[in-house]
């Protein structure tokens, strides 16, 4: 198996983390679409959409999908990366789609554990618990739909890596 595999969820799931600890596993690239931003624009999360607002940086995260997405690459996507329909067809259709589930209250204690704040401006202006609650809310659904496995990554990274693992090879004997 040397399709691209996608990881999507909340901001704090663990997509970078188990992502690159995945991808030594599988011996396949990593890429993280925000990091790539950051890379060839020069610019932070938080400065693009300064200068361009969010329509203007969901423009630019669908375009740096695309152009990392290659066989043996584990990506990990922006946490609105399933906000466009063409990008969750566009995972589906090229690769495949974990989704790194974990509820709000984890979400919002590993951000208030270690803040980026330069790294991803607020949504909603809310406090990270508030705001994690309301993303879920309007995202949980559209994760669900572009995700052919959901593992729980409320554990640690080695065990969610190994549930991703196990959840890719049942797929393959089935």
């Amino acid at each position: 198996m040397t399709q691209p595999l996608f990881l999507v969820g909340a901001r704090g799931c663990g997509k970078t983390t188990v992502g690159q600890a995945l991808a030594r596993t599988l011996g396949y690239a990593f890429v993280d679409t925000d990091s790539f931003l950051l890379t060839h624009t020069g610019k932070s999360v938080a400065e693009i959409v300064a200068e361009e607002g969010w329509e203007g940086f969901r423009a630019r995260e669908s375009d740096a999908l695309q152009r990392v997405t290659a066989p043996a690459t584990v990506v990990a996507t922006g946490g609105g990366m399933v906000l466009a329909d063409s990008n969750r067809q566009f995972m589906q259709e090229n690769g495949i789609t974990i989704w790194l589930h974990a509820p709000a209250q984890v979400l919002a204690s590993r951000l208030n554990a270690s803040p980026e704040e330069d790294q991803r401006p607020t949504l909603t202006g809310k406090g990270v618990t508030d705001e994690i609650v309301d993303v879920l809310a309007a995202r949980e659904g559209l994760y669900r739909q572009v995700a052919r496995h959901i593992v729980d990554a409320t554990c640690p990274p080695d065990a969610v890596v190994e549930a991703i693992l196990s959840a890719l090879q049942m797929a393959r004997a089935s």
